[in-house]
């Protein structure tokens, strides 16, 4: 696993989530741990390498 700090675009306070570095490419939502509002998170990873990060809020 592989730990990555980022922004909530929400709160914008800084917050942490574990990344899985087996599957190069995917996205799903998971909540912010501060303020509980869904993010969208898009990792990719490149020889278990993360090469992008994408964290935005969910349009209601």
């Amino acid at each position: 696993m592989y730990e990555h700090f980022f922004q909530c675009p929400y709160c914008w306070e800084e917050i942490s989530m574990l990344l899985d570095p087996s599957v190069s490419e995917q996205t799903y939502v998971e909540d912010c741990e501060v303020c509980c509002n869904p993010i969208s998170v898009t990792p990719k990873f490149e020889n278990n390498e993360l090469v992008a990060f994408e964290a935005t809020d969910i349009e209601q």
